[in-house]
């Protein structure tokens, strides 16, 4: 009986649908985070009669046919880079990208990988680092007995040094954007990394063309809709119970079978 295997497969289908949901759910307060959104696809289908073939000599087409589907399969994790919400810290070293672009981190084995959550911090060089100490890029270096620290909209770093009334520019911010931003693919601790489907990145400084400005101060919050999440949750319940149901139906038709035998 197929139905029992078509059951299956949406009873999987709503388990993994439930875990994105829940991983949403999870980083609601994680810096820049972006909510994702579980896609399916149906599955191959068995013909028992095709659509389009002759039905007579006479040349008469069969207009519909018979076609029996197999159940569903996941296709895709969407991630949706809708822009969060922007929550004033009062911290200079924390930043927020507001629109297009994502900040580019030096990792240890000397690849780029890129983020959204701008809470930088300094490391004992006096350089401008993410919160596990990998290298913001390009390198920025604040000089000792800096008092006070500007990050304007367009990236540029300008640091006020103890004995100078005059900032000096000390560094300047860059952003990197991508064809495709749902093809980067996440590594965990806020980072995601360039792949094929993502396309090449291309750099360039805040506040010019496709790309956004920088906020300082500011840190984006999760874009995740907790009313959204919780609507979609109860709808993947209902989908799983009512794939239940649909196993429980096809055993007591097998056991009527049985029965009859």
């Amino acid at each position: 009986m197929r139905s029992l295997s078509i059951a299956a497969t949406g009873m999987l289908a709503q388990q993994l649908n439930v875990e994105v949901i829940s991983n949403n759910i999870a980083n609601l307060n994680t810096t820049a985070f972006k909510s994702q959104r579980a896609e399916f696809q149906d599955l191959l289908y068995q013909n028992e009669r095709d659509v389009g073939v002759n039905s007579s000599d006479s040349g008469t087409v069969v207009p519909v046919g018979v076609q029996i589907g197999t159940g569903v399969k996941a296709a895709a994790v969407y991630r949706i880079a809708q822009q969060g919400n922007l929550t004033n810290t009062n911290n200079p070293l924390d930043l927020a990208i507001q629109g297009h672009g994502y900040l580019q981190v030096e990792m240890p084995d000397g690849s780029t990988s890129y983020t959204r959550a701008g809470s930088l911090q300094l490391s004992s060089t006096g350089q401008l680092v993410t919160a596990d100490g990998y290298n913001v890029s390009p390198a920025v270096n604040i000089p000792q007995n800096t008092t006070a620290i500007t990050i304007n909209a367009n990236g540029q770093v300008q640091a006020t040094i103890a004995g100078n009334a005059q900032p000096q520019t000390v560094g300047q911010l860059q952003l990197a954007n991508f064809p495709n931003e749902a093809g980067l693919a996440q590594q965990g601790n806020n980072l995601l990394n360039e792949t094929q489907a993502s396309g090449a990145a291309t750099t360039g400084n805040p506040g010019t063309t496709a790309f956004g400005t920088i906020q300082q101060g500011f840190l984006e919050t999760s874009n995740v809709n907790i009313v959204s999440e919780i609507t979609n949750l109860i709808a993947a319940q209902r989908a799983y119970e009512m794939n239940s149901k649909v196993i429980q139906t096809s055993d007591q038709m097998m056991s009527t079978l049985n029965q009859i035998q």
